[in-house]
């Protein structure tokens, strides 16, 4: 039975649908089955696995929305042990069509129940955002990994995502834990850095990673070939940041 790891931070730009793309392709890497699924709207996760989103027949707005089953939009990408739901921009509106639907905060759990134990590992990569659409995806999930940019505002908006994640643990979703938290754009050079990460591991006693994903110029290029980084570059810091980090999240979940 594959977990299921939400990838979320409604605060924009701290790196998560990279950290989604190369998580997943890393231990996919590693010799285990991954599903990918794009709930953000813009699709780049979708883009950053060599998936043109235009011609997709079915997307995570179709099994969301439209009833359509997770097998039928499951994509096979060119690289090993890694399929994708994509995404399209339907998702933008997927919010208004959900208000009045039944069970609206379940839907996603309910498609992905008929595919997962077909994988290893699911990743959903979230809009950056704490409406319907990450509701689902924290529904559907068993943990969420939190990626942080390690900057002066990197704390604030985490009380409002841990309030969201303790209200789904509430009413919906009781098994919902933190995998881990992600140090993004790393530069230990900085002494703002040091603080941040000590602020960060005192909000998250023991759940802070290891392993920190420092800021690299082959990082911010692979996407624009549709690759994850360790397709891209095997050797450049940010894929060897991201291997590091697949193989602790395999290690802790043996």
């Amino acid at each position: 039975m594959g977990k299921t790891i939400a990838v979320t931070n409604q605060k924009g730009g701290v790196g998560k649908t990279t950290t989604a793309v190369n998580v997943a392709a890393g231990i996919a890497k590693l010799g285990y089955k991954v599903l990918l699924i794009d709930t953000d709207p813009q699709g780049n996760a979708t883009s950053g696995v060599g998936v043109d989103k235009r011609s997709v027949k079915y997307s995570a707005y179709s099994i969301i929305v439209d009833d359509i089953k997770a097998k039928d939009a499951i994509l096979h990408t060119e690289f090993e042990n890694l399929d994708v739901i994509p995404s399209s921009i339907e998702l933008a509106a997927a919010e208004l069509e959900l208000a009045d639907m039944e069970h609206r905060e379940a839907r996603l759990k309910s498609t992905l129940a008929t595919v997962k134990s077909e994988y290893d590992y699911i990743f959903i990569d979230c809009p950056p955002s704490l409406g319907l659409i990450t509701t689902n995806a924290l529904c559907a999930a068993d943990t969420i990994l939190v990626p942080i940019q390690p900057e002066y505002y990197a704390l604030e908006g985490l009380s409002q995502l841990i309030a969201t994640v303790r209200l789904v643990k509430r009413k919906y979703n009781p098994y919902l834990e933190i995998e881990g938290v992600l140090l993004t754009m790393y530069d230990g050079r900085l002494n703002l850095t040091q603080q941040v990460v000590q602020e960060v591991k005192k909000f998250f006693p023991k759940k802070v990673f290891s392993s920190v994903i420092p800021r690299g110029v082959r990082l911010s290029e692979a996407p624009s070939f549709g690759m994850p980084v360790m397709y891209f570059d095997k050797s450049c810091k940010g894929s060897l940041a991201y291997m590091e980090l697949s193989r602790e999240i395999v290690e802790k979940n043996k």
